[in-house]
């Protein structure tokens, strides 16, 4: 089954930009040594937090029925579908 997640991920626009952000990060962890600190302890708190909130949601998710996740995936994919059809741009990357 469609994954809208993984759809909007794999979307050319959304990876390139995503590979974009991650080689300026890089490269600006790489060339300032104090910006790599700030970096490194901004990374540990944003990995707390999403545990924290991963471990918070974990009773939601699993009070849910497993159909209403499939339906609202499948809702989320047909937006997903109209989203593509009416803006052409997204099939393309950011240089593009």
């Amino acid at each position: 089954q469609e994954n809208v997640l993984q759809r909007v991920l794999q979307l050319p626009v959304v990876s390139s930009t995503c590979e974009t952000l991650q080689r300026k990060y890089s490269s600006t962890k790489e060339s300032h040594p104090l910006m790599a600190s700030v970096c490194e302890v901004y990374e540990r708190g944003v990995q707390g937090a999403g545990a924290l909130a991963l471990r918070g949601m974990e009773p939601v998710v699993r009070r849910l029925e497993p159909q209403s996740v499939a339906v609202a995936n499948n809702l989320a994919c047909r937006g997903l579908d109209h989203l593509e059809e009416k803006i052409p741009a997204l099939q393309y990357p950011v240089d593009k």
